[in-house]
């Protein structure tokens, strides 16, 4: 039996008290109100669409942290929820991409199992630590994925094993302190191609049945959603405020970094800040496409949330562009329509982030930028 004067002992029952008098609740709403303070950095656009961006934005981020902190949130019984999707938003989410994330213990062995489907590319990352913790870093432990060699059977299906001993066949390395196992599905076309449907399990918990909730649980899972929440929006609060400093340029992001944030290490990365007049046009330009996966560019708010992807286009992949006649390929981005190939719409944005990618690229080619006026520009 645990010793009562322990130090885990008594911050299990300062938990407790938390719940029990209600300032649990009063503290979580105060985490939440100066995550406020984020919205309102003086470098941040202060017009109308983009201070409710951010209020829209913290409400989505609460969303994301509920479903991760308490909801999904037992390594016992994982399951697969949307931890970014169109109505919930982080870091310049891709709007190729189906994300999905399962909550593990890297003290246990887990099996996913499911059909491939037919998306052009499907990885598997193991991750440590995340953005509710003091260094902010969501580092990434294990990968496998259709790129490096993910086995599939004759009937189209897949399983994999996530364990730290080394398994036959598909096999997802973990370690000690791997909290969850993140997936990303990425479409060419969402039109015709299928998503994989996965189903993720622990091993050797035969009988096992969920336990009621703990209060003491329950309050530090409460407080990891707050520090989500805060941690989220000022880690990209602080990207837009770096790339502001170089508006229409794409320059290449530091990788290292963005495989320490949950970056797949199959993706070479790009981020900018776009800053138009209404009369001007952002066009990026890539001389070649190497062979690779995909790659796409898109736009996002300052808050780093990708637009309106559903009904407006506001990216472009391999599959969708428009390509010159020598391979390259050319982007415009503007307010209104010049009449050209691969118009992005802003949006009603005059600034905001963008993203370029290429994802298993044989070799890395640099796009290029340049500001012209609207009139300047023909197909």
């Amino acid at each position: 039996m645990a010793n009562e004067s322990s130090p885990e002992c008594a911050a299990a029952n300062a938990q407790l008290d938390a719940v029990m008098n209600g300032e649990l609740w009063a503290e979580f709403c105060d985490q939440l109100k100066e995550a406020g303070q984020q919205i309102l950095r003086p470098e941040a656009p202060g017009d109308a669409l983009h201070r409710a961006e951010g209020w829209r934005y913290l409400t989505r981020l609460t969303r994301i942290a509920l479903d991760m902190f308490v909801e999904c949130s037992d390594p016992d019984f994982p399951d697969f929820y949307r931890p970014s999707h169109e109505t919930a938003k982080i870091g310049a989410d891709n709007p190729d991409n189906y994300y999905q994330r399962a909550e593990i213990n890297g003290a246990h062995d887990y099996r996913i199992r499911g059909s491939r489907g037919s998306v052009a590319y499907l990885g598997f990352i193991a991750i440590a630590g995340g953005y509710e913790e003091e260094d902010g870093n969501m580092r990434s432990v294990g990968a496998l994925d259709t790129h490096g060699g993910l086995e599939v059977d004759s009937d189209g299906n897949i399983e994999i094993i996530l364990s730290r001993q080394p398994q036959p066949g598909n096999w997802l390395p973990i370690t000690d302190d791997t909290v969850a196992v993140l997936v990303r599905q990425t479409f060419l076309d969402r039109k015709s191609e299928a998503a994989a449907e996965l189903k993720i399990e622990r091993l050797n918990r035969e009988g096992a049945k969920p336990k009621p909730l703990d209060a003491a649980q329950f309050a530090a899972k409460l407080r990891s959603t707050a520090a989500f929440v805060k941690g989220t929006a000022t880690l990209f609060a602080d990207w837009a405020e770096g790339f502001k400093q170089q508006p229409n340029t794409l320059p290449a992001a530091d990788q290292a970094y963005c495989q320490k944030l949950g970056g797949d290490p199959n993706i070479y990365y790009y981020h900018g800040y776009f800053n138009l007049a209404d009369d001007e046009a952002l066009v990026i330009e890539a001389d070649e496409i190497p062979d690779c996966d995909n790659w796409n560019f898109q736009l996002n708010n300052y808050w780093m949330e990708s637009l309106e992807y559903r009904y407006v286009d506001i990216h472009v992949n391999k599959h969708t562009a428009h390509y010159k006649d020598d391979g390259g390929v050319r982007i415009v981005v503007a307010a209104r329509d010049p009449g050209c190939d691969n118009w992005l719409d802003t949006t009603g944005h005059r600034e905001g982030t963008m993203a370029f990618r290429w994802i298993g690229a044989e070799r890395i080619v640099d796009p290029r930028c340049r500001v012209v006026k609207l009139s300047e520009l023909s197909n």
